[in-house]
């Protein structure tokens, strides 16, 4: 496989990519924290969007993967801006983005940043505001005291290597949050989650579900499949999932559907 692409940003950042030519929507990777473009999923649906002729772009967040920085300089907001180079710079007309966890996350903002370029939306173990519910509420004392004198808690996971949580990834989530505010999604979306993933609960999805406004949303919920979701059966429900949001385009979805 050839090596990347890379986008240099406004914000002198190098971000890595892959972008395979075809028919729109374009379908866009959106990866979780500290993941990167080479994983099971992303790799899996390149394969099957260039089987399909459909155009697919997978990247690296700064500070993950190839592209450039460090991960413990990085926050939401820093990926969300990533996230809006890489399809403002590097796709036409309406996209599809598939979002992993903090992908689903950062796919949220992009339809709220972007909602004239989304034909649809399907997010795999979507965690929105996870900073913020996740990660500060779960805090002890210790911890937040930690945080406030150090900057920095060091946390482990059920899924890779502990990796640190720093203050401004903390107070930055803070300035992203999407289940606080009307949160409008006009097209259709899926949402997918294992039940037995660890890092996002059910009961996660189901405040997504309810939050947002939308004309066609559906959540899955996978018995015994864990956060990865990346085992064969799961990723035939991606593909079915993705196909689902693009047979519910609209007429002037596919009028602007070249990528």
């Amino acid at each position: 496989m050839n090596g990347p692409s890379y986008l240099e940003t406004a914000q002198g950042r190098r971000i890595a990519y892959h972008l395979t030519a075809g028919e729109g929507p374009c379908v866009v990777f959106l990866g979780g924290l500290k993941s990167d473009m080479e994983g099971t999923k992303a790799i899996h649906l390149e394969d099957w969007a260039r089987e399909k002729g459909r155009a697919f772009l997978r990247f690296d967040y700064s500070g993950h993967g190839q592209s450039s920085g460090t991960f413990e300089q990085g926050c939401i907001g820093d990926w969300h801006v990533d996230t809006l180079a890489v399809i403002d710079g590097l796709t036409s007309g309406p996209v599809v983005p598939v979002g992993s966890s903090m992908g689903g996350w950062q796919s949220l903002l992009l339809a709220r940043a972007r909602p004239e370029r989304l034909a649809g939306l399907v997010t795999i173990a979507a965690a929105p505001d996870f900073t913020e519910d996740g990660w500060w509420a779960g805090f002890d004392a210790d911890q937040k005291a930690q945080m406030e004198e150090t900057g920095r808690v060091e946390l482990p996971s059920d899924y890779m290597e502990p990796y640190v949580v720093t203050k401004r990834m903390v107070e930055d989530g803070r300035a992203h949050l999407v289940l606080r505010d009307t949160l409008e999604l006009p097209f259709a979306v899926r949402m997918l989650l294992g039940t037995a993933d660890t890092a996002v609960s059910v009961a996660t999805a189901t405040r997504l579900l309810e939050h947002a406004s939308s004309p066609d949303m559906q959540l899955l919920l996978v018995k015994d499949a864990d956060h990865r979701f990346s085992d064969g059966p799961c990723l035939g429900l991606i593909e079915r999932a993705i196909e689902d949001v693009i047979a519910a385009m609209t007429f002037e979805d596919m009028e602007n559907g070249s990528a």
